[in-house]
């Protein structure tokens, strides 16, 4: 090769470097200088047709009855090696252990780590990424899994369009504390800062998740911050995960974005993307839209009152069944003792023999 060609080959190895870690250099955020609406400009991928999350509309879902339950896979089995977590100035990450993976999709994949998405706690919480209707739950959790049949670690896997898995659980709030997600919050506060890292007990990580694993629904999407690799099966569970308001409050007030150097601090909240078009895709459910539904408390009153009414009815009926058979009953008993009618041709023999004698049928008493 002359050395002008060599030259230009330089220039464009070297150049395709420092894009490469300028990329990687990149502080993107969810509503700063690089926020949402300028992902795309940076990351190619975020401005995609395949993106997540979406809008789950029910009533344009479609039942695949080869959708098989989800299996965890040693996600109990937690030993006695502690996780770790840390703050990645995005959200707290826990890093899973190897041996723990996912069943009952194509392939085999192995866990890689789970995180949190939040809000802020306002009049107009949100905090979901995925929403269902339109509607957004306070927060949500995903566990990341790759393809560990087809490649070798994440990285190789993430650019693929079958390369991971994640399992995307929806949180809302009610009064009782859920002891599982204790073992995460209680040691946010050692990681407060971007950077900070600690070692937590290991716990049982199923215990995050809903117990119904067999109703969830499932597309192709994307991950949902930068730089959005197209390459996710998504399975997002139809039950919920509910934890206290107390706990939720921890979660949307003890993180900072900021380091702990940083002379601003700033409050790690809202740390969801909006949802993304769906562009012809097609959600699947593993169940179908009966047994799917779910019965709001005035429809759960007007069943056991319709129960209730029905057995008072057939109680009811029951009650005059057993009366009219019973009364039927006496009147066979007294109709078998009254005499038995005298056969037509005796009678007609007898009235013809009384037309015979006038006398007779005046004078004579009458006992028929």
């Amino acid at each position: 090769m002359d050395s002008p060609g060599l030259f230009v080959l330089l220039c464009l190895v070297i150049f395709g470097q420092a894009a490469a870690s300028s990329a990687e250099e990149i502080t993107w955020s969810y509503t700063g200088l690089i926020g949402q609406s300028e992902w795309s400009e940076y990351f190619p991928d975020c401005g995609g047709t395949y993106q997540s999350p979406v809008d789950v509309i029910t009533t344009q879902t479609r039942f695949d009855p080869s959708l098989t339950r989800v299996t965890p896979l040693g996600y109990s089995q937690h030993g006695n090696q502690p996780f770790t977590l840390y703050n990645n100035g995005h959200t707290a990450i826990i890093v899973m252990p190897e041996w723990m993976g996912l069943e009952g999709l194509p392939w085999f994949f192995t866990a890689v780590q789970l995180h949190l998405h939040w809000g802020n706690g306002g009049p107009n919480q949100r905090g979901s990424e995925h929403t269902m209707n339109g509607i957004s739950a306070d927060a949500e959790l995903h566990v990341v899994h790759y393809n560990s049949e087809l490649y070798p670690n994440m990285s190789a896997a993430m650019t693929q369009k079958d390369g991971l898995a994640v399992l995307g659980i929806l949180i809302v709030t009610g009064e009782e504390t859920n002891p599982a997600f204790n073992n995460i919050l209680n040691y946010l506060s050692r990681i407060k800062h971007f950077g900070q890292k600690v070692f937590i007990p290991a716990f049982d990580i199923q215990s995050l998740l809903p117990e119904d694993l067999g109703r969830y629904y499932r597309y192709n999407g994307s991950l949902t911050t930068p730089p959005c690799y197209q390459s996710v099966i998504w399975t997002v569970f139809h039950e919920r995960v509910q934890i206290s308001k107390a706990q939720l409050l921890k979660l949307e007030t003890i993180l900072y974005s900021s380091k702990a150097e940083d002379p601003e601090k700033m409050l790690l909240q809202d740390n969801y993307r909006a949802t993304q078009a769906l562009n012809q895709r097609v959600i699947y459910t593993s169940f179908s839209a009966e047994s799917g539904k779910e019965l709001s408390s005035g429809e759960v009153t007007a069943i056991v009152i319709g129960v209730m009414c029905g057995c008072v009815g057939l109680a009811v009926i029951v009650r005059f069944i057993v009366k009219t058979i019973r009364s039927t009953s006496s009147w066979d008993i007294l109709h078998n003792n009254r005499p038995a009618p005298m056969p037509r041709s005796l009678f007609q023999k007898f009235t013809s023999n009384l037309k015979l004698s006038h006398s007779f049928l005046f004078l004579a008493p009458t006992n028929f």
